[in-house]
């Protein structure tokens, strides 16, 4: 198993990436931004995407987007294969993606937003900071991208100030603390609230 940056040679797996993304969204029922195939491509060719390969078998994948004049970097699209899941391997691609964002935009302040707990944890030990959606970019186009997600009309709703995701922030700039500990039981309690909240209108 390797988890490289991507590159050109790299285009011809673009279309199971869509793919694989499409279809664990569906199995979990949570809301994604969907990517056509040219825009996978496209990042693998500028080399802002990072991919895990077992031969020539694809294991797994995450992309970086800029937004707001390169001001932010979003880590996006984290997806790992059937195959492989349950091994560490997400950790491992979200730690590499990390690492070549810092690198490749190091003023940049890394952003994310998730309803998923793995992924928020795996934030927290990075160093991100769950943030208001205020601090996050306020670049129409990122937001737009949210269109294709089912928790769409919450986001509206609320004028962009907050959805079922959470907002989480690293600034490179920003007194190193502590990480924050996430437990289970909070997180499950919270979101909870949240689709009590903001999905009560659509039984209605």
């Amino acid at each position: 198993m390797e988890i490289v940056i991507a590159d050109k040679s790299h285009s011809k797996y673009a279309e199971i990436i869509c793919d694989t993304i499409a279809e664990s969204a569906a199995v979990r029922g949570t809301g994604i931004a969907r990517r056509t195939p040219e825009y996978i491509t496209k990042k693998l060719e500028n080399g802002n995407a990072v991919i895990a390969l077992d031969g020539d078998k694809f294991a797994g994948f995450c992309y970086i987007e800029l937004w707001g004049h390169g001001k932010y970097v979003a880590n996006s699209g984290l997806i790992v294969h059937p195959d492989y899941r349950g091994v560490g391997l997400a950790k491992k691609i979200k730690h590499k993606v990390f690492k070549h964002s810092r690198t490749k935009f190091p003023d940049a302040k890394v952003f994310s937003i998730t309803t998923g707990l793995a992924v928020m944890k795996m934030n927290t030990d990075l160093g991100y900071k769950p943030v208001p959606f205020s601090e996050l970019t306020d670049d129409p186009t990122f937001w737009d991208g949210c269109q294709t997600c089912k928790n769409y009309d919450v986001l509206t709703r609320t004028n962009r100030k907050m959805c079922l995701c959470t907002g989480m922030l690293y600034d490179p700039k920003a007194k190193k603390s502590e990480p924050i500990k996430i437990k289970e039981k909070v997180f499950d309690r919270l979101k909870h609230i949240k689709e009590t909240m903001f999905l009560k209108k659509d039984k209605n």
